[in-house]
């Protein structure tokens, strides 16, 4: 096939054939050298941790888990298997007597708490109480008779005061209901002689008549 015949070379050439063959040796060698080539920007993907992937950490608790429940399945056939055998024997035939692991330490706990407490109650009853009511009260006298000293005028004078001005309005009041019944009082005898007088003048006028 004659395809140098349409070969169109960028140079001018004599030759198009060998042009042809020229260009498509370059343009391999360059190819090859592209792949040679090493890029400027790492595009290569992230390197992948394995345990990041596989969790042995969790693969060894689910087998300790898995390994607890084998255990525990094992030891209830062989529970079960012996039931089955003997007929369900019981082996708590003696009357065994429970015990605390940690009583020793309970009751060295009481003791110390016991021993705060005593301690305690001793410091309250030992220190001295504060002044009590009575105290206060004759502490509260002793001022007022110190005021009563400096004040001006003497204790109760309002009191006073105020009895005087009750008295004082008590007897006005006595004064006035006396004044008006003194005089309804001359009202009334005012009344009376006039009476007398026209009764007295009643028969003279009937003589005139």
């Amino acid at each position: 096939m004659q395809r140098h015949r349409y070969y169109y070379s960028v140079l001018p050439c004599q030759n198009r054939l060998l042009q042809m063959q020229y260009d498509e040796a370059a343009y391999k060698r360059h190819r090859e050298e592209l792949k040679r080539v090493k890029a400027m920007v790492d595009t290569k993907p992230p390197q992948t941790y394995i345990h990041l992937h596989l969790k042995p950490k969790k693969l060894q608790l689910e087998e300790e888990r898995l390994a607890i429940i084998e255990r525990d399945n094992r030891i209830l056939l062989e529970k079960m298997s012996m039931i089955m055998r003997t007929g369900g024997r019981i082996d708590n035939v003696n009357n065994y007597m429970t015990k605390s692991l940690n009583r020793s330490r309970r009751q060295r706990e009481l003791l110390r708490v016991t021993r705060e407490n005593k301690a305690m109650m001793e410091r309250i009853l030992q220190k001295s109480m504060g002044p009590s009511e009575l105290d206060w009260k004759k502490d509260w006298q002793m001022n007022l008779s110190y005021m009563d000293n400096i004040s001006r005028f003497p204790k109760g004078w309002w009191e006073k005061e105020k009895t005087q001005t009750r008295s004082s309005e008590s007897q006005s009041g006595r004064r006035k209901d006396d004044g008006k019944q003194s005089t309804e009082r001359q009202q009334e005898q005012q009344q009376e002689q006039q009476r007398s007088a026209d009764d007295d003048n009643a028969p003279e006028q009937q003589k005139k008549e």
